[in-house]
C-alpha cells in the first residue's frame, strides 16, 4: 500500500536544480536507502517529504494520518531540557506526561503531600493510557544508546545531542521514518543495536547512510539522486553497484557518440567559402540545437583525487608500548597495554564511545604522557593526523587559508601547485575556496581536513573517525589510498566495512581499561572473540554447551552406549534445573508486569529485562540437552534389553 507519492516534483537552489521533475512512491514497510554524492540534495529531499519545505513545482501526496518522524543530519541546538524530556517529546501529550512523572519522581519528598499527590495523579493518567509500556520503550532506547536520562541537552556534546534526536525519532513509532546519516558519532555496539531495531521496525523507512554494512543489511530498495534525477534500483546494494556501472558506461558512450557528431558538424561549419555557399540552413540549425543540448548537459560529478605525499621510509619499528597505564582521575582508561607497531602495519582501534580510543592515539602522538609504562617511538617518523573533532581546521579562516596559509601556491609531492587547482581535487569549486570553514557542511569539512593533511609528507597516517559525513564514493577512494599507502596506518573507526577493507589487525577496548589485540579486521575480531568466549564460558550443570553443535549430533551415534556417570548425573539434575529457571522466569515476569517496575533506576530495568532474555535462552538449551540425553539413555536401555 502506497503511503507517500511525489509526482513531477521540482526544486532548485538558485540556478541549480536539485530535483528535476522527479517521481517517487513509498510503500508501507519498505526500507529505502537514498544514495548520491555530497551536495546532490538528499537532505533537501527529506525536508520535502517531511513537509518542512514546499516544492517549486509538482505535488506531494501523503496518506491521511501518516505520522512522519525525521532525523536531520545537522546537530540540534542546545536546550535546557533533559535528555529524557527531549526523547519523550517525540510522543506528544503522552511524552509530556512521562517527562513530568520522571521529573517529579526524582524530586518527590516522602513528607511532602503535594508532590506525592502530584506523582499519584500523573501515575493514574499514565495508567489510563497504557503509558508504562511506552515509558519502557523510552528507557530501552536511552539505555541502548547509552544516554544519561537526566543530563541537560545544553551540557552535551554535538554527537550526544544528535543521538538524542535519533532516540526521539525512534520512540514515536512513526508510519514513515526518515533517517539522515543515523550512524554518525555512534559506536559499533550502538550501530549493531540500531540495525536490529530498524530491521524489526514495522513502518516504512527511508534513510541516507555512508555505512555500507548498514545499507547492505537493511535496504530492500535503493534510490539514487544524481544531477536532479531519482532512479530506483530494486534489490540490494550489490545489484545497485553492478547496475550503476552499466549505466555509467552507457552514458559515457552516448556522450562520446554525441560529442563526435557535434565535432563533425563543427568541422563542416568551419569549411571555406564554397562550402558556405552550398550548405543548407537545416544543418546549421541542427548544429545550433546540438550546441545548446551539450551546454545544458549535466556532467557526472567529479571524484575526489586523493594522493598522499610519501616521505622517507620510517624505521622498521614504529612504536613499542610497554605496560602502559593511563587514567583520568579515578577513571582507568588503559590498563597494562603492551604492543608493538611495525612499519607497514594497518591497525584498527575499536571500542565504545568514551572508552579511550582517541586518548590512545594522543599517547602515541606524544600529546599525552602515560601514568606508567613506556612508549618508545621509532626513527624517521613523519605523521599525518586526522582528528575526530577537526580541531586542526581554523573555523574562522577560509578554505584557502586553512590549506595554504593564504598563499596562492602550495608544495604537494615536491612540486608547486596553485591552491585552487589543488582544492578542485577535493571537489571545492573556485567560488568556495574563500568561504569560511564554519559555513561548510560536515562532509566538506572532512574533505578539507584530508586536503590539509595530504599537503604534508608522511610515512605514518593517524586517522580518528575519518569516515563521518563522507559519501560512499569518497570513502572507497580513501580506502584505496590507505591500502596502497606504503607506510603505517592507525585508524579509529566505527565503519565496519571500512575496517574490514583497510586494517590488518585490531586493538579492541574490552572494558576496565583492557585492550586486546586481534588479527584481521572487524569481522575477524568478531569470529575470534566468539571462539574465545566459547572456550572460556563455564558450563552450568553441563548445559551451556554449543547449542548448534548439540542439535546436529546424531542422537544414536553412541551406538547404544550407556551414558557416562557424569552424563547420568547431568540428566538426573536437569528437571530440577529447569524448574528453578521457570520459577525465576515467573517471578521476573510478574515483576515486569507491574507499572512500578518502570519507575526504578534504568540500570535495574535493563539488568532485569536482560536476565529474562537469558533465562529464555537457558531454558531452550536445557530442554534440548534433556531431550538429547534422554534419547541416548533410552537407546542404550533398548540395546541392553535386546541382547541375549
Amino acid at each position: 500500500m502506497t503511503i507517500l507519492t511525489l509526482n513531477d516534483v521540482s526544486l532548485a537552489l538558485g540556478h541549480r536544480p536539485l530535483l528535476d521533475h522527479v517521481d517517487l512512491r513509498v510503500a508501507a514497510g519498505e526500507r529505502i536507502c537514498v544514495v548520491g554524492r555530497n551536495g546532490m540534495g538528499k537532505s533537501t529531499l527529506f525536508r520535502l517529504i517531511s513537509g518542512q519545505i514546499e516544492p517549486d513545482d509538482g505535488e506531494i501526496w501523503r496518506k491521511d494520518g501518516l505520522h512522519i518522524s525525521c532525523l536531520d543530519q545537522e546537530v540540534p541546538a542546545a536546550t535546557s531540557d533533559t535528555i529524557f524530556e527531549a526523547v519523550a517529546s517525540g510522543l506528544g501529550d503522552l511524552g509530556r506526561l512521562l517527562s513530568d512523572y520522571h521529573s517529579v519522581s526524582h524530586q518527590v519528598v516522602a513528607t511532602d503531600p503535594v508532590s506525592l499527590d502530584r506523582m499519584s495523579s500523573l501515575q493514574q493518567r499514565i495508567d489510563a493510557t497504557d503509558g508504562w509500556n511506552i515509558n519502557h520503550k523510552v528507557e530501552t532506547v536511552l539505555s541502548r544508546l547509552s544516554l544519561p536520562a537526566d543530563k541537560h541537552i545544553a551540557d552535551c556534546s554535538g554527537g550526544i545531542r544528535r543521538q538524542v534526536m535519533l532516540a526521539q525519532a525512534l520512540v514515536s513509532d512513526p508510519g514513515l521514518l526518515l533517517l539522515d546519516e543515523p550512524t554518525n558519532h555512534m559506536d559499533i555496539a550502538a550501530i549493531n543495536w540500531l540495525e536490529g531495531y530498524l530491521a524489526a521496525f514495522q513502518g516504512a523507512l527511508v534513510f541516507i547512510t555512508h555505512d555500507r554494512t548498514l545499507l547492505r543489511h537493511l535496504a530492500t530498495r535503493i534510490i539514487e539522486l544524481d544531477r536532479g534525477n531519482l532512479t530506483s534500483f530494486p534489490g540490494d546494494y550489490a545489484y545497485y553497484q553492478r547496475k550503476k556501472e552499466v549505466l555509467i558506461e552507457i552514458e559515457t558512450r552516448a556522450n562520446e557518440k554525441f560529442d563526435k557528431k557535434v565535432a563533425a558538424h563543427e568541422a563542416w561549419i568551419r569549411q571555406g567559402i564554397k562550402a558556405r555557399r552550398t550548405r543548407n540552413e537545416g544543418r546549421v540549425k541542427t548544429l545550433q540545437a546540438m550546441r545548446r543540448e551539450r551546454s545544458q548537459r549535466q556532467m557526472m560529478p567529479g571524484r575526489v583525487s586523493l594522493d598522499v605525499d610519501g616521505s622517507d621510509v620510517s624505521g622498521k619499528r614504529v612504536a613499542d608500548l610497554e605496560h602502559v597505564n593511563f587514567q583520568y582521575g579515578d577513571h582507568l582508561v588503559i590498563r597494562d597495554l603492551s604492543t608493538r607497531i611495525m612499519r607497514g602495519d594497518r591497525v584498527g582501534i575499536i571500542g565504545p564511545n568514551g572508552c579511550g580510543k582517541s586518548t590512545l592515539l594522543r599517547l602515541i602522538l606524544g600529546e599525552l604522557n602515560s601514568d606508567s609504562g613506556r612508549i618508545i617511538m621509532g626513527s624517521r617518523l613523519q605523521m599525518a593526523y586526522f582528528d575526530q573533532q577537526r580541531m586542526r581546521l581554523d573555523a574562522n579562516k577560509t578554505v584557502r587559508e586553512n590549506v595554504s596559509e593564504g598563499n596562492d601556491h602550495i608544495l604537494v609531492r615536491g612540486r608547486s601547485r596553485h591552491v585552487i587547482s589543488y582544492l578542485k581535487d577535493f571537489l571545492f569549486p573556485p567560488e568556495r575556496v574563500d568561504s569560511p570553514v564554519n559555513s561548510l557542511s560536515g562532509g566538506e569539512r572532512n574533505r578539507l581536513l584530508l586536503a590539509k593533511m595530504f599537503t604534508q609528507p608522511a610515512n605514518i597516517m593517524i586517522l580518528d573517525e575519518p569516515t563521518n559525513d563522507l559519501d560512499v564514493d569518497t570513502l572507497e577512494l580513501l580506502e584505496e589510498l590507505l591500502i596502497e599507502f606504503d607506510g603505517t596506518v592507525l585508524l579509529v573507526s566505527h565503519d565496519r566495512t571500512f575496517l574490514d577493507n583497510v586494517v590488518t589487525s585490531t586493538l579492541v577496548f574490552e572494558g576496565d581499561g583492557t585492550v586486546e589485540q586481534y588479527v584481521g579486521g572487524y569481522e575477524d575480531w568478531l569470529r575470534q572473540k566468539k571462539t574465545s568466549l566459547a572456550k572460556e564460558r563455564p558450563a552450568v550443570g553441563g548445559l551451556r554447551q554449543d547449542a548448534k553443535r548439540r542439535h546436529s549430533e546424531d542422537r544414536h551415534s553412541a551406538g547404544g552406549k550407556k551414558l557416562s556417570y557424569k552424563e547420568q548425573r547431568e540428566l538426573d539434575g536437569i528437571p530440577a534445573f529447569i524448574e528453578a529457571l521457570e520459577q525465576e522466569q515467573h517471578q521476573l515476569t510478574e515483576k515486569v508486569s507491574h507499572a512500578e517496575f518502570y519507575q526504578q533506576d534504568r540500570d535495574i530495568i535493563t539488568a532485569t529485562l536482560g536476565r529474562l532474555h537469558q533465562i529464555r535462552d537457558e531454558l531452550s538449551e536445557a530442554y534440548e540437552r534433556w531431550d538429547y540425553l534422554d534419547a541416548r539413555s533410552r537407546s542404550a536401555s533398548d540395546s541392553s534389553t535386546k541382547k541375549p
